[in-house]
Formats: C-alpha cells, sequence, structure tokens
C-alpha cells in the first residue's frame, strides 16, 4: 500500500518539524506549508489523504483555507487551535472539518486521528456502490449525496457520515457515546453536546424528513423510517 500523503498547514516551523517527524514514524508522508495560500496552491498541485490546518496564520486564516477546500473537496480536515471554546469547534464542524485538536497536543493522540480518518475513507473508497432509499428520502453512500424530494442537500462531511451511521441501522437506538466512538472513528475529547449540535444542524437541513431522527430519552439516537406516513 502506498503511503498516504498528509498536507501539513502551520506557520510554525517546531510544530510542523514535531508533526512530521511523527507522521515519518507512522507511515505517512507528510509535505509542509507555512500559509494558508501556499497550501491551497499545494492542493491544486497534488493529491492528499487529509489535511491537518492550523487555525491562527497570517494572511489567509484557517478559516478561510478550509471553507476554500470545502468548495471543491471533501478531503478530511483536522484543525489545530490554541483556543479551545466551544463556539470554535462547532464553528468549524459547522463548516465541514471533520476534527479539531487545542494546542498543545499530543502528537501521538494526532496520528490516532488521522488514522482513524484515513482508514474510514478509505473503506469508503472500496465499499460497493450503495443506496438508501426512504420515501422521499434518498441516501447515496457511494456518492456521498442525499437528496430529499428529488433536492440535494447540502450536508456537511460530518453530517453525512452521521446520517449515513444512524439510516443503515433503522430503529436501533445508539447512545452518544457509541455515535461519537462510530461516526468519529475514536473516544472524542468533549461532551455529548457535539453530537446534540450534528444532530439539531442535521434535523435543520432534512426538513420534513428530519422526524426519522428520533430522541431516544435516557439513551441517544436511533433513525426511524416508520415515524414518516
Amino acid at each position: 500500500m502506498d503511503e498516504l500523503k498528509v498536507l501539513l498547514v502551520d506557520d510554525e516551523p517546531g510544530i510542523r518539524d514535531m508533526i512530521k517527524e511523527y507522521m515519518a514514524g507512522g507511515g505517512y508522508d507528510a509535505d509542509e506549508a507555512g500559509d494558508g495560500f501556499r497550501a491551497l496552491l499545494m492542493l491544486e498541485g497534488k493529491k492528499y489523504d487529509i489535511v491537518v490546518l492550523d487555525i491562527m496564520m497570517p494572511g489567509m486564516d484557517g478559516w478561510s483555507v478550509a471553507r476554500n477546500i470545502r468548495k471543491t473537496s471533501d478531503i478530511p480536515i483536522i484543525m489545530l487551535s490554541a483556543r479551545g471554546e466551544e463556539y470554535d469547534k462547532l464553528l468549524g464542524f459547522d463548516m465541514g472539518i471533520d476534527d479539531y485538536m487545542v494546542k498543545p497536543f499530543s502528537p501521538k493522540e494526532l496520528l490516532a486521528r488521522i488514522r482513524a480518518l484515513t482508514s474510514r475513507r478509505r473503506r469508503e473508497v472500496i465499499s460497493p456502490v450503495r443506496r438508501l432509499e426512504f420515501g422521499s428520502l434518498v441516501i447515496d453512500l457511494d456518492g456521498r449525496k442525499v437528496t430529499n424530494s428529488s433536492e440535494v442537500l447540502q450536508l456537511t462531511p460530518k453530517e453525512f457520515e452521521l446520517l449515513s451511521f444512524l439510516a443503515e441501522n433503522p430503529g436501533k437506538a445508539f447512545t452518544r457515546d457509541h455515535i461519537l466512538s462510530a461516526v468519529w472513528g475514536y473516544d472524542f475529547e468533549g461532551d455529548d453536546r457535539t453530537v446534540d449540535t450534528h444532530i439539531k444542524q442535521l434535523r435543520e437541513r432534512l426538513k420534513e424528513s428530519r422526524r426519522m431522527i428520533v430522541t431516544v430519552w435516557g439513551t441517544g439516537y436511533k433513525f426511524d423510517p416508520e415515524v414518516m406516513p
């Protein structure tokens, strides 16, 4: 198997060097960019498996880089920041990033999160074409597209993965911890509001089909297509 390619974007050379050393030891080929403009140019010229992206950078910050990436690509993005406020994390998730780590962080944990995201993506690539249909709601698992009454819904990558996970297990109730482990790929550091926030956003995007995502009091959530007429 070829080495997985990581684009590491941070304006601090010391942090890039530290991460790159761990990436090499974990079987990843890491390229570096010291600013957002350079990162976008590199993404145009080379295919990467994942982007590790700092938020606070001169010229173009990480938020702007992430927005530009999401216009054309669903490549996994892990954001790095010295800010650990919930607002910043939720802003990133709403923008479509896949993960968020607060500095200082453990490079071993970063490597574990990279493995989780890239492993899931590779499984998706080799999976056979699959399509789930629940009345007017159609989930194209291979094309990563969701339509509701023929309208294409604009879901973030994490919202799509959350919906797919629940919809592939109709009628089964999952705890928030189980959802975090299954969708985020590890025991996510944070409180249960991460799941609740994504469920709220997903329901808003699903419009009339939102009733199929059912709150199971005392447990978590389940996908129940039988609630629709």
